[in-house]
C-alpha cells in the first residue's frame, strides 16, 4: 500500500480547502521568546515603545460591562476619527484593525481569475488578502525597497482589480510623496481600486502627506487605511479605519464583521484620538531614536551594514558583508531582544528591527558593533 492508502478514511474523505486557500502561506507574528521559551524584548512588531496614552487607557477602564454588543457602527468612533482628519463620518469604516480592511478590500472588489498587485518586499497580508479571494497576486519590482511607480504601473493588465502600496512600506520603511503617488493613481483604470496602507502616516514629519487622503476624497477608486495599532499604542485592542468614496465604504460595511471593534477599544480609540500631545510625543521620540540608531550603524565603517531610509518606527539593516542577517539576528536574541528576520518574504539578508527606548536603541546597536569590531 502507498502512503496515502495508510492514511485513516477521515483523512482521505473530509472536506478539502479550495486550491487558493491551500496556497496561502500564515501570516507569522514577530517573534516575542527565545528558541528555549525565554521572554525578549520585543523589538519585533513594530509597538510603539511609549505605550499607551494615560487618556485612552483611562477610557478604556471605564468602558461599559462586555456584556452588552458594541455599537455595530463605531458611530461615536467615526466621528472623532473624522473630526481629527477634516472627513464625513460616512465615507469611514472601523475595522478589526487595518488588516481586517485590506482583506475586505480584496474580497469586496476581486475574485478568482483576477489579479492583485502589490510591490516587492510589501506588508505580508497583501498576498494573503489576494489568494484568500481566489486572485492571483502579482509582484511589482521594487526600486532599492521601495515602491517603483512605474515598475507596478508596468504590471496593470485587463484583470488587475486591485493594487496595494503601503506607504511608508512596511517592511522597509520605504515612503514615495505626493507626486509620485498621483501619478500612480493616474495612471491606473478607473475600475482599479488603489489601496493605500498608511499603517505608519502619523510617524511622518509634519506637513509631510503623500497626498492619499486627497486622491481618496476626490476619486471613487481610492481607498486609504489607518491604524490604531502603531503610534497610538492599541495593538492590543486591534482597531483600524478606513476611508474613501460611499460606494466603496458601503462594499466594506456589507461584507465586515458586525460588531468588530470592542466597546473598550471604541472607547480607547476615541480618547485616543484626541491625545494630540501623545502622538507628538511618541512621534518625536521615534524621530530622534531612529536618527542615533541609523548613524550608529553607519559609524561602523565598511563592513557590509546599510540602512534602508526609513519613514516609519522601524529601521531594515541589510546585512551585505560578511556578517550575516541570521547570525546577528541570533546574537541579538542571546541580549535578551527580539527583532524581525524575514526570509519568508526574500530578506534573509535584513533585520527589521523596530524603534525602542534610547537604552534598546543602544543595546542592539552594541551587539552589532561587537559583532563587526569581532569580524562575525
Amino acid at each position: 500500500m502507498t502512503p496515502a492508502d495508510e492514511q485513516p478514511a477521515t483523512a482521505r474523505s473530509g472536506p478539502r480547502p479550495k486550491p487558493w486557500i491551500e496556497g496561502i502561506h500564515a501570516y507569522v507574528p514577530g517573534r516575542s521568546r527565545s528558541a528555549d521559551g525565554a521572554p525578549l524584548v520585543k523589538l519585533s512588531a513594530n509597538e510603539n515603545p511609549l505605550g499607551t496614552s494615560a487618556a485612552a487607557l483611562a477610557a478604556r477602564t471605564d468602558a461599559p460591562a462586555p456584556n452588552a454588543y458594541p455599537d455595530p457602527d463605531a458611530t461615536a468612533l467615526r466621528t472623532a476619527i473624522g473630526a481629527r482628519n477634516g472627513i464625513d463620518p460616512a465615507r469611514i469604516v472601523c475595522g478589526t484593525g487595518s488588516d481586517e480592511l485590506l482583506n475586505l478590500a480584496a474580497q469586496g472588489f476581486a475574485g478568482p481569475g483576477d489579479e492583485v498587485i502589490y510591490v516587492r518586499y510589501g506588508f505580508a497580508v497583501y498576498d494573503i488578502a489576494a489568494r484568500r479571494c481566489g486572485a492571483v497576486p502579482v509582484v511589482a519590482p521594487d526600486r532599492d525597497y521601495g515602491t517603483d511607480v512605474d515598475a507596478l504601473l508596468a504590471c496593470v493588465t485587463e484583470r488587475t482589480r486591485v493594487v496595494f502600496v503601503a506607504n511608508p512600506n512596511n517592511p522597509t520603511g520605504r515612503y514615495i510623496g505626493a507626486e509620485d503617488m498621483r501619478r500612480l493613481h493616474a495612471g491606473l483604470p478607473e475600475n482599479v481600486l488603489l489601496v493605500i496602507d498608511q499603517a505608519y502616516a502619523e510617524y511622518l514629519a509634519p506637513g509631510e502627506d503623500d497626498g492619499g487622503m486627497a486622491l481618496a476624497t476626490a476619486h471613487g477608486n481610492v481607498l486609504v487605511t489607518r491604524t490604531f495599532s502603531k503610534i497610538y499604542g492599541l495593538a492590543g485592542d486591534r482597531i483600524g479605519w478606513a476611508t474613501g468614496a460611499p460606494p466603496l465604504i458601503d462594499v466594506l460595511n456589507r461584507i465586515r464583521g458586525p460588531f468588530n471593534v470592542t466597546l473598550a477599544g471604541q472607547a480607547a480609540a476615541i480618547a485616543a484620538v484626541g491625545d494630540e500631545d501623545f502622538v507628538t510625543r511618541s512621534r518625536d521620540h521615534n524621530a530622534a531614536e531612529r536618527a542615533r540608531f541609523v548613524a550608529a550603524i553607519a559609524a561602523m565603517g565598511n563592513h557590509g551594514l546599510r540602512t534602508v531610509e526609513s519613514e516609519a518606527n522601524f529601521v531594515l539593516v541589510l546585512f551585505e558583508g560578511a556578517l550575516s542577517a541570521e547570525t546577528a539576528l541570533l546574537a541579538i536574541q542571546d541580549a535578551g531582544y527580539a527583532v524581525r528576520w524575514l526570509p519568508g518574504q526574500g530578506l534573509p539578508h535584513a533585520l527589521r528591527i523596530t524603534i525602542g527606548t534610547a537604552a534598546q536603541m543602544d543595546a542592539i546597536a552594541g551587539v552589532l558593533c561587537r559583532l563587526t569590531d569581532a569580524g562575525a
